[in-house]
This record gives C-alpha cells, structure tokens and sequence, in this order.
C-alpha cells in the first residue's frame, strides 16, 4: 500500500495540487468518479459493459480508489486497518447464518 500511496503522492507533489486536496473536495471527487463509474452501466446489462468496456472500468475505478487513497492519507488512516474494523463490524451486521445466500439488509436479518 505505501509503494502505491507514494506513487500517488509523487504524482500530486509533482504537479503542487495537494493545495487541492482537502478532505470536503477529495469527497466531493470520490463520488463524481463514482457517479462516471456508474454511468457505464446506465441503460445497459452489467454484462455487457464487463465484456466492452472493461479498460473504462479500469480507469474510473483507478480514480475512485486514488481519490480515497489520498483522503485516507490526508487524514492519516491505515487502510488495512480501517478496512478490517469495518469488515468486523460488517460480520456482526451479517452473521452466515442469517446472511448466506441472501441479500437483505441487515435490518432485516435481525426479523428472521
């Protein structure tokens, strides 16, 4: 991860845009590049923008995980940590055996 991060620093240092890249305005990028992640998909079945269009998947996913990348940094989270506290609240949320094979909403496990 840190090999990435430095590669994703020395390209902003480089270009003296970490000016730029308050935490309000990495969110803001984070979603707009999600939003043109999104619109690949828009009117079409998953399927067929996986098989055409896989290198724009490639590059707006790239910009979406850059962006986090740098809020992360900025706000000096470790990724493997906070992804691992997520994921351990996230397996309290969705116990297997009320989980597996099903895609309600953990609200809902709670009812069954």
């Amino acid at each position: 991860m840190s090999n990435t991060m430095d590669k994703v620093n020395k390209f902003r240092d480089d270009r003296n845009w970490r000016k730029f890249h308050n935490e309000k305005d990495l969110a803001i990028s984070i979603s707009l590049e999600t939003s043109e992640l999104l619109e690949l998909f828009q009117w079409k079945k998953s399927q067929e923008v996986v098989d055409k269009k896989p290198d724009k998947i490639k590059e707006e996913l790239a910009d979406v995980l850059i962006y986090s990348y740098m809020m992360a940094d900025n706000m000096n989270f470790d990724i493997d940590e906070i992804m691992a506290e997520k994921l351990k609240k996230d397996s309290e949320k969705y116990p297997v055996d009320k989980s597996f094979g099903n895609n309600k909403k953990y609200t809902e496990l709670k009812n069954n």
